[in-house]
């Protein structure tokens, strides 16, 4: 018996290109969220209100979710790492012309270029795992890149506070421009592990084999489209989280800002050691769908409960770090879910039109929620969360029932 296989890959040259790809989408998670730490400051020193505020954010998603579905075409066409290597510089050009900004204008316009910079990062990074690693450690990867990504999440708001406590939240902005080109800089180096060849598109079709067809025939499966509502969904979600669950926390349970930072990297870590853990469920199971209930639903029951306000501080961030654990497993399966779903060369396209799904819902979600802060309704917050989480599930089992019969 033969089966097809990829050649050979030893597993040093593996843990090389999911090193490197995982620092490369670590610092884009940092990036987004290099101005919510230090919305405490921006608002004072530009009279902002939170609904403006929540639109810096919406102005990198929005950018970010279009130019994600775009780059994975140019992803195909070009090859994963120069794409890679713009959106990187474009990131820490962005730093600097946030850290330099003298009103509101220049805020957006930093905010912009950011989001140009975050567009490229999981079109590249997945067809680089994709076609890099071997089958069998795919698993791994996809967990890595979780856990990388959500330590990116981590690590900035502690390390932009820090820094404007001491100092001021421009030196903050400043000093976080230095870790993109610092990233760009070791990625050079080993520029060779990272190469790949364009994808050239053609009409022929195999029986029972999903192919790309033409550039736009994988817009054609509906399973895409649900890997996209499920991205959105999910992505309501964490922008709750990320933009204004410090805010809430504060106005519900007294917390300090040390406080609810410490909760909010918590909830950051916790989900880190959740991707670890999916990370060898995925390697068990092909049920994807099921994984991503079990922890989705556990995460939704710990918002409601944390918006009920029935808990103390401590016990609030125990819940929040809950949530993340929750919401981690729930991630290499749901990178494996949307590659079951994807159909032969067309990994780039497929992860940026997905991926966007995600931008979209964190452009989205900043305005929901900078509203109701902006209405004192801190407790809503949680309770969105938590509904949003149980609606991604649905869409999560939609499609693992679809990519299931299609198997068959």
């Amino acid at each position: 018996m033969t089966t097809a296989v990829s050649p050979p890959v030893n597993l040093r040259q593996d843990a090389m290109v999911i090193s490197l790809v995982g620092l490369a989408h670590g610092i884009s998670h940092f990036f987004h969220m290099i101005l919510a730490p230090l919305f405490p400051w921006i608002k004072d020193a530009f009279s902002l209100s939170y609904a403006e505020l929540g639109l810096l954010m919406t102005v990198f998603f929005v950018i970010s979710g279009i130019g994600q579905a775009l780059s994975g075409f140019i992803v195909d066409k070009l090859g994963a790492r120069a794409v890679l290597f713009f959106g990187i510089s474009c990131l820490g050009f962005a730093a600097l012309v946030l850290s330099s900004a003298q009103n509101y204008a220049m805020l957006l316009a930093g905010s912009m270029l950011a989001g140009v910079g975050n567009a490229v990062f999981h079109p590249s990074d997945y067809t680089l795992l994709n076609k890099k690693v071997s089958t069998a450690r795919l698993g791994y990867a996809f967990s890595v890149h979780g856990i990388s990504g959500n330590l990116g999440w981590a690590t900035a708001p502690v390390f932009l506070v820090t820094i404007a406590g001491l100092t001021s939240w421009r030196t903050a902005l400043f000093c976080a421009a230095f870790l993109p080109f610092a990233v760009l800089a070791i990625l050079f180096v080993y520029r060779d592990l990272l190469h790949t060849e364009p994808v050239h598109h053609h009409n022929a079709h195999t029986s029972g084999v999903k192919t790309a067809g033409g550039s736009t025939d994988f817009l054609r499966i509906p399973a895409v489209w649900m890997c996209f509502g499920f991205f959105f969904m999910t992505a309501m979600a964490l922008g709750g989280i990320q933009s204004f669950s410090s805010s809430g926390l504060r106005d519900m349970y007294g917390m300090k800002l040390s406080e609810a930072t410490t909760a909010y990297t918590g909830y950051m870590l916790a989900s880190a050691a959740g991707m670890l853990w999916g990370g060898f469920l995925v390697a068990k199971t092909s049920q994807h769908d099921r994984t991503i209930t079990l922890a989705f639903s556990f995460a939704g029951i710990f918002s409601l409960i944390l918006a009920s306000g029935v808990v103390n501080v401590p016990i609030a961030i125990v819940l929040m770090a809950a949530i993340g654990f929750g919401s981690g497993v729930a991630g290499p399966s749901r990178d494996l879910l949307i590659r079951a779903a994807a159909p032969k060369n067309a990994t780039g396209r497929v992860y940026g039109v997905v991926y966007s799904g995600l931008d979209s819902g964190l452009a989205v979600a900043p305005l929901i929620f900078g509203a109701i802060m902006d209405a004192h309704h801190p407790s809503w917050i949680f309770v969105c969360i938590g509904v949003f989480q149980v609606l991604a599930i649905l869409t999560a089992v939609n499609v693992g029932t679809k990519t299931r019969a299609l198997a068959v």
